[in-house]
């Protein structure tokens, strides 16, 4: 990896529902790849929570799906109730995909747009996500099609790992995944960023 990475992200074999609240600092954008990296927490950017809110209910565990030759891939049924309302599937930092419900996206523009134009980063944030935001529906089966070019930006084809990652999912190709979960759980490397959340 050419960026360690900027969250903490529990795994589990299933999914549930807690309560957290949040903690954090802004993205950068990495000199090397030009691509955004780090947690996009923090009260300037918590998509999800708004400014009286001090907890959320959270999207947790890992999964194995497989997109089909259609681009639909199913998301697991403990997520749905979620995205009842409608969602957005845009790319997303460390290079992988974004699946977010309609509520917390919209909110994570109308933080985005209250950054001054001048805020460089903000710019370059928007144009990364939402230049390749599509809003999406469960179909029947409780699937979503990821269009083509978001598949292929990602590398997504056949098995991929849907990740509960707090206020929003994640869709990554295997091998990057266990490249970024070795990375994530590095002792050295967990040490620094849970002495960077004050925990």
């Amino acid at each position: 990896m050419t960026d360690p990475p900027g969250r903490v992200i529990c795994r589990s074999r299933g999914a549930k529902w807690r309560e957290v609240g949040n903690r954090g600092e802004g993205p950068r954008v990495s000199g090397r790849s030009g691509l955004l990296v780090g947690p996009l927490t923090g009260p300037a950017w918590t998509p999800g929570l708004g400014s009286g809110e001090a907890q959320t209910r959270v999207f947790t565990g890992e999964y194995r799906h497989t997109i089909d030759g259609k681009g639909r891939i199913a998301v697991p049924a403990r997520f749905r109730s979620r995205l009842d309302e409608g969602a957005f599937v845009s790319r997303w930092i460390d290079g992988c995909l974004g699946i977010f419900p309609r509520g917390v996206f919209e909110e994570l523009a109308d933080r985005v747009a209250a950054k001054p134009v001048t805020d460089a980063g903000a710019r370059t944030f928007s144009r990364f996500v939402f230049s390749s935001a599509f809003e999406v529906e469960l179909d029947g089966q409780g699937r979503v099609v990821v269009p083509s070019g978001l598949r292929e930006w990602a590398g997504l084809e056949g098995e991929t790992v849907v990740v509960g990652s707090r206020d929003h999912i994640e869709l990554w190709t295997p091998q990057r995944w266990a490249d970024y979960s070795a990375a994530m759980t590095s002792p050295d490397v967990l040490a620094e960023y849970l002495q960077g959340l004050g925990i």
